[in-house]
């Protein structure tokens, strides 16, 4: 796991994963990623820290959530997508897309290989 550098009030986001000192980990670097844009997003403007919170909230209590909350990142991801698409930011549509094509790059990687979007086998 990695550790955050980033201070902010991301940070102390409720559930968010903690080293024995207290700093956020992320369990993959795509999760450190999914961290640094909403922080990043945040300090510009896009959503306040209440409209973060809701996000997330609604996300971390959906119905289906893994008991160990492994699926805790995930639910991140969702929150964030949730805010850029009712703000206008970004299409629903286009971030499907985008999952499903990054899904298909992930598949056609060798194993040991650095999953790229340009290994999805219909780009």
């Amino acid at each position: 796991m990695s550790v955050c550098e980033i201070s902010s009030q991301l940070s102390q986001s409720p559930g968010l994963p903690k080293s024995p000192e207290g700093d956020p980990v992320f369990p993959e670097p795509w999760a450190a990623e999914a961290f640094a844009m909403t922080v990043h997003l945040h300090e510009k403007g896009v959503f306040t820290w209440s409209e973060w919170v809701a996000s997330l909230s609604t996300e971390l209590h959906r119905p289906g959530r893994a008991e160990d909350s492994s699926d805790y990142f995930d639910c991140w991801v969702e929150a964030l997508s949730a805010l850029l698409v009712s703000r206008g930011v970004a299409d629903a549509s286009v971030i499907l897309a985008l999952q499903k094509s990054w899904q298909r790059a992930a598949e056609a990687t060798p194993h040991g290989k650095p999953i790229e979007l340009g290994n999805d086998p219909l780009l």
